[in-house]
């Protein structure tokens, strides 16, 4: 279904445990093959992935706009985000998977590692391509096979238009099968013995449902979860320079995203002034249809979702909360809101409110805006405006985010750094990087060769 005008623009079967079956059965026997080819072929078919993002551009940005509800800045992002995924994951083949270990004896001792084999790929509607491209071309890349099960609101622009990238781009068969599916497919891959490691990014309650049964079962999971980043604003911060990040940190993508600033922390010196600015700011942001250009923001994904963000808002009014501008709907589309007076104890400033709903509230020491930016079960981003820099990273230091970003806000992404979070908000592992994909989807070997037989002592 199109949020934006509710008509059913694609149909897509749904698999079920024996379709998940087949696909490991076939996976894990393309899976060897795979492996054993040259490097360089393995790299050459990510690039040429790359490539046909690129050029099938256009394509892509229609899917993501109309099955994803987004403006075409997000969905340019996206095919964007994919172009430098699959080209940092081009650069994985050849890069030193392996180490000389010192040894006390005359042997030669050296670690390899090597494929885990089917990695399966769990993945959310928010940003269904680059969140879904981000696991799988590193997978891929690395000489495993991926079962890929998308999130059934976006399994054409999450999963589908990647299996069509990948044929064209010339992966051979077997190796990237696409599960549309619910929960319970989810829960059968985790406990299938056949696939080896799970790459998931969604809520932290279902993430935990995740973890649990990955444990029991021994499976290799890596969980990227939800957030409530907090946005800290120093009382020497330029706020005329600073609310075009602070608008966009807030509602960008409607505000459906892991690393929205949800908390607004403002020092008590300008908080008048910045709750205004914000509203100021946030009231003329346009709502519609994403297929026009002139929208900064488009439709929340579903029904479910958006009443789920009215509640919070009109919770957090009912508990004291003073809304500056928005909580208002029409159809999906949510205005983008500021509710001001809103610190703990408010509704939406203590969960992830997953919608475009900015909490502000004020703090006088620095120590108080650490100790109110550290009270979370969340860990995920950070961001710190001010005018002195070595007060914004020694601020940083003290407050367990997996990312913090001084003088920025807290929606950044680059497919060659390390993402992810501390807390509810993950488990420590991260996507992006050569080492943390590395990491992620290989094994480590031990392997000694003597010139000949030792001795020994029986």
């Amino acid at each position: 279904m199109e949020p934006a005008t509710g008509r059913q623009i694609t149909s897509l079967g749904r698999a079920d445990v024996s379709d998940l079956e087949r696909s490991v059965t076939q996976a894990s026997e393309a899976q060897a093959a795979w492996a054993a080819r040259p490097f360089t072929e393995r790299a050459a078919i990510l690039r040429r992935a790359a490539d046909l993002w690129t050029h099938h551009s256009a394509a892509v940005q229609y899917w993501l706009i109309h099955e994803a509800g987004s403006i075409r800045l997000k969905a340019e992002f996206e095919v964007h985000g994919a172009v430098d995924e699959c080209l940092e994951a081009a650069a994985l083949p050849s890069h030193a998977l392996g180490e000389v270990m010192p040894s006390e004896s005359a042997q030669l001792s050296m670690t390899v590692r090597t494929p885990v084999g089917v990695v399966g790929v769990i993945s959310p509607f928010n940003l269904p391509l680059l969140l879904a491209i981000r696991s799988v071309a590193p997978a891929l890349a690395l000489g495993n096979a991926v079962i890929l099960k998308p999130d059934p609101r976006t399994s054409y622009s999450g999963g589908v238009i990647l299996a069509r990238i990948f044929e064209e781009a010339g992966l051979p068969d077997g190796l990237l099968h696409v599960l549309p599916g619910g929960g319970d497919l989810g829960s059968a891959m985790v406990t299938h013995p056949g696939i080896r490691a799970i790459s998931f990014t969604g809520s932290t309650q279902a993430g935990r449902a995740v973890g649990e049964l990955a444990a029991r079962h021994f499976t290799r999971t890596h969980l990227e979860l939800g957030g409530n980043n907090a946005l800290i604003v120093l009382a020497d911060a330029d706020l005329d320079q600073a609310m075009s990040a602070v608008a966009f940190g807030s509602f960008f993508n409607q505000g459906q995203g892991c690393v929205i600033i949800g908390r607004h922390l403002v020092h008590e010196s300008i908080y008048d002034a910045y709750v205004h600015k914000l509203a100021d700011r946030a009231s003329a942001l346009v709502v519609g249809n994403p297929e026009s250009d002139e929208v900064a923001l488009g439709p929340i994904i579903d029904a479910k979702q958006r009443d789920r963000i009215h509640s919070l808002v009109m919770d957090s009014v009912a508990a004291g909360a003073e809304l500056l501008t928005g909580g208002t709907y029409d159809g999906l589309f949510y205005r983008p809101t500021v509710l001001a007076e809103a610190g703990p104890g408010i509704p939406a400033y203590d969960n992830e409110v997953f919608g475009p709903v900015a909490c502000v509230t004020r703090f006088s020491t620095l120590d108080e805006a650490v100790e109110l930016a550290s009270n979370t079960q969340y860990g995920l981003a950070l961001g710190i405006i001010t005018a002195d820099v070595a007060t914004g990273l020694s601020l940083a230091k003290r407050i367990p985010t997996g990312m913090a970003h001084v003088n920025d806000q807290t929606l950044k992404d680059d497919a060659h750094v390390p993402f992810g979070g501390m807390g509810e908000s993950g488990n420590s592992a991260r996507f992006g990087s050569a080492a943390a994909n590395i990491e992620a989807y290989t094994d480590t070997r031990w392997i000694t060769v003597h010139t000949q037989v030792p001795s020994y002592p029986f």
